[in-house]
């Protein structure tokens, strides 16, 4: 009986998907980026920042997680014309919700707002979604959506039926100002990626450009609004929200500001917005001509093209294939397989110094991801690629107190980039992992600048020092060895160091489960 019951339940999560309605695609209007002008406050700053050479682009990295709050907040507190925000996640906690309030703000105050967000997310949100819609200034589209709206056994029939489609996001992320500032990388929105979570943030990398390369970037965000897999959040089957509930919306988020006013992050940072306005604060922006955007088309999702699906990936493979001294790869998820480890381990044997940096078992928020990778870790240790895996520690004087405006007790790596011949650097949104390079769309800037490079190699050795990361190390046994340091003496570890027995025996366990493809 007890089977009988189980084979009944499955039989009818079919059911209960098909109750569920498909989105209404007909008659959807496209909409498109408004070309830059000079009347508008950012358009001045712009113009007077990139001076004599219109076709240069001004590049910033961004490494501190307050500082890349304060850019968004500021250049939508800035912006008169338009804003654009496309996200994988969007968290409504303190920061999310401080950045959604921008968005109203600027919605109240005439400018053209445009959010899209990836359903896996949102989809749990669709109602407060669907109220800010209602707004005549703001629309919200959905990416890949689901035709459930809410339930556990919505989600699960769907994924039962759907599951090839469903199983392909969109990764990327792009805050778009008025087309004259877009700010793209690994970040999406919520407190663990601006340093506002007193439990773990992220130690992520965005860049903030401006001049000709930030309309390519809302090209880009064109082509995916404008797609046939963004479905704006008004045209479900579903609970239709009343007109009072928009400023019901309005007051609440005004309420929110006043009320986070008084927490210690956001007191922290008022200094650091005042520096980051409009992206003027020093160091001044590089002026560099060799910037290329590079993105997966949205036709990605729901296609079986593989990695050659990849742009991103061709990009970052054609700039590798023409190293000349070595390649500089930070990636928190990766999961390079057996082909991409040899083909890693090629490059060392033509003279090129390859090195990987990634989490370590106790740092990784996704200990699954963490087998893919300890699957080839020894092939590409004994083919002589120099392996950095970051370590979990508290913010301190060690320099790693940029993570946090609170002061958490964890971090972990979220950046992705590559450094390649202290010339080019590539930052995004991509892992080096199945699902970024053949699931999810991805997308990020190469940048031809040597001063760039400078700067992202400084936060290279900074991670990569032994008191923040483990340098794994293949003996001549055979065995793999954690090398850092403790409190300033050396530690060698056998085994994955600070991660419990129970993390250790539960990956050892999944090793075993052929699920490289997914993660």
């Amino acid at each position: 009986m007890r089977w009988l019951r189980k084979l009944a339940i499955v039989a009818v999560l079919p059911l209960l998907a098909h109750c569920a309605s498909a989105p209404r695609l007909d008659g959807i209007v496209a909409s498109y980026a408004v070309p830059p002008a000079a009347d508008t406050a950012l358009d001045r700053a712009v113009i007077g920042e990139l001076g004599p050479d219109p076709a240069a682009s001004s590049v910033r990295l961004v490494e501190n997680n307050a500082e890349a709050y304060a850019y968004r907040a500021s250049t939508a507190a800035a912006a008169e014309r338009t804003l654009d925000a496309q996200y994988y996640i969007w968290h409504e906690d303190l920061t999310g919700r401080l950045l959604a309030g921008e968005l109203l703000r600027a919605a109240e105050r005439g400018v053209r707002v445009r959010i899209l967000i990836d359903d896996l997310d949102a989809r749990d949100k669709h109602e407060s979604l669907a109220v800010a819609d209602l707004h005549a200034n703001v629309e919200v589209r959905l990416f890949n959506p689901f035709y459930s709206r809410s339930g556990l056994l919505g989600w699960a029939s769907e994924w039962l039926l759907r599951a090839s489609r469903l199983n392909h996001r969109m990764h990327n992320k792009a805050w778009i100002a008025d087309n004259r500032i877009a700010i793209i990388g690994g970040r999406n929105i919520g407190d663990e990626y601006f340093g506002a979570s007193p439990h773990s943030n992220f130690a992520d990398l965005d860049v903030a450009l401006a001049g000709p390369i930030v309309a390519d970037v809302s090209r880009q965000f064109d082509d995916y609004w404008n797609s046939t897999s963004a479905v704006p959040v008004s045209r479900f089957d579903f609970r239709r929200p009343k007109p009072g509930e928009l400023q019901a919306l309005i007051a609440r988020s005004k309420q929110h500001d006043e009320e986070a006013a008084e927490t210690a992050y956001v007191q922290a940072l008022r200094d650091v917005e005042h520096r980051t306005k409009w992206l003027l604060a020093p160091p001044s922006a590089l002026h560099v001509r060799g910037v290329e955007l590079l993105v997966d088309e949205p036709g990605k999702v729901g296609g079986n093209r593989g990695r050659d699906g990849s742009r991103v990936l061709a990009g970052l493979e054609a700039a590798i294939d023409v190293a000349e001294r070595e390649v500089l790869i930070i990636s928190p998820y990766f999961v390079p397989g057996q082909q991409g480890a040899a083909a890693l381990v090629r490059d060392v044997e033509r003279g090129l110094r390859v090195a990987v940096l990634t989490n370590s078992l106790a740092a990784t928020d996704v200990a699954a991801v963490h087998t893919g990778y300890a699957r080839v870790r020894r092939q590409l240790a004994r083919g002589g690629v120099e392996l950095y895996e970051m370590k979990r520690k508290a913010a301190g004087a060690d320099g790693r107190g940029q993570l946090s405006v609170t002061g958490s007790s964890g971090a972990s790596l979220h950046s992705k980039a590559v450094l390649i011949d202290a010339r080019w650097v590539y930052v995004g949104s991509m892992n080096l992992d199945p699902r970024s390079t053949v699931l999810n769309t991805e997308m990020g800037v190469l940048v031809d600048s040597p001063e760039l490079a400078e700067q992202l190699r400084r936060q290279w050795d900074l991670i990569t020092s032994p008191e923040l990361s483990s340098r794994v190390v293949l003996e001549p046994d055979g065995e793999l060895v954690w090398h850092d340091r403790v409190g300033g003496k050396e530690r060698r570890s056998q085994h994955e160091p600070d991660a419990s027995f129970l993390r250790r025996v539960g990956v050892t366990l999944l090793r075993a489960v052929p699920i490289d493809s997914q993660l």
